[in-house]
Formats: structure tokens, sequence, C-alpha cells
């Protein structure tokens, strides 16, 4: 079972602490990492970009000139596409991107997150995440000390005293361990995760 070493506020060892090898200790899979990053992505885009088609362009009810006898090519109206001020062919509409995956590999892709961060040495574990009050100076104080910068902080329920406080913090963000997903895990380049949450992630993910 994979084992690292749990430090304290003062980034001091207190000991060590036994991560779950399923979790920590999975097969890697870049492939379906790269498919739920795609699928993550993908549903969080709008979908509301939009362009006006002939029919959709005010205007151009009168037919802007006889048939025939012009000379000039037919038009039936100066709102075609192929008319300064037309409507647009194929032009992007209104659309829904987002689409399931299984949840089983959603699992095994946060796995193979988790288990690449605790492999690259991404993945520090605190035994006491708690600050006195929900104010940005003291969780920076408190990363200074442990070195952190980019950071996904991991709590076992929604705690909003640290998200207060990091929210002003570029590159810092609060999850509960029921939103952890690939695309955060993988964004950041440290975990901190408290003991806790450790513990939490056994009931969670195991059962």
């Amino acid at each position: 079972m994979p084992q690292t070493e749990l430090i304290n506020k003062e980034n001091k060892p207190v000991g060590t602490t036994e991560l779950p090898e399923d979790i920590f200790g999975a097969e890697v899979n870049k492939a379906l990492l790269f498919e739920v990053v795609h699928n993550h992505l993908a549903n969080k885009r709008q979908g509301t970009a939009a362009t006006k088609t002939k029919g959709l362009v005010s205007g151009g009810g009168k037919k802007p000139y006889k048939q025939k006898g012009t000379g000039r090519a037919r038009a039936g109206s100066n709102r075609s596409p192929i008319w300064r001020g037309g409507g647009t062919i194929f032009g992007p509409l209104p659309r829904d991107y987002s689409y399931n995956l299984p949840k089983k590999a959603k699992w095994q892709a946060l796995n193979s997150a988790l288990t690449a961060k605790f492999a690259d040495k991404e993945v520090v574990v605190i035994d006491d995440l708690s600050i006195a009050e929900p104010k940005t100076k003291l969780l920076k104080t408190l990363l200074q000390k442990l070195g952190l910068d980019n950071v996904l902080i991991v709590v076992p329920e929604r705690n909003e005293t640290l998200e207060l406080a990091a929210r002003n913090l570029p590159g810092v963000h609060v999850l509960k361990v029921s939103e952890l997903n690939v695309y955060s895990v993988l964004k950041h380049n440290k975990l901190l995760i408290s003991k806790e949450s450790i513990e939490r992630m056994k009931e969670a993910y195991l059962g």
C-alpha cells in the first residue's frame, strides 16, 4: 500500500500515512485521461455562438429587380449570402456540446490522475488544514510555509472559511472530496490533501 509523509502547518514531518492502493496505486491510463478531460471541457461549453441565415436577416422581402432583361444574374432577395449584408452560409448555430461517459470510466480516470500525481511526488498530505478566519493572508502564509502556489486543496466537506480565503489567490482552488474531478487534479501543480480527506476518499470511492 502506498505511503507518504504526513506534515503539519509548519511543513515539518509528523509521521507517515497510508494511501489507498486502488486510488493512488492504480494503472495510469493516459488515453482515458484525455477522453475524460475532453468530455469535461465539452460539457462546460456554452454553445451559444450564433449567426443569421438568409431567413433570419431582416429585410429582403422584395425582389431587388426584375427577373429578366437587366443582363444581371437572377436574384430573389438582397439578403442572399452572396450579397453584402446577406445571411451566413453554414455559420454556427446554438447547440449542446455535452455528452456522457460511463461512470466507471470516470472513476478509473480519476484514480489514474491521482496515481499520476502521487507518482510525480505532487501529493502533499497535511494533518490539519484549518485556519482561524476566512482571510486570504492567513491561507497565503500557510501555503508559503508549505512551498505551494498553484495548488488544489482537497477537503472532506465544504469549508467556507477556506473557500473564502482562497478565492483571491490565483491558481488556488478548494474542492470537496465529492467534487474532485480529473480536470481539476491535472490542472494544478500540486494537491494538498488533509488526512481526514484521505479517510473520506476511502468511504466515498471504495465504499
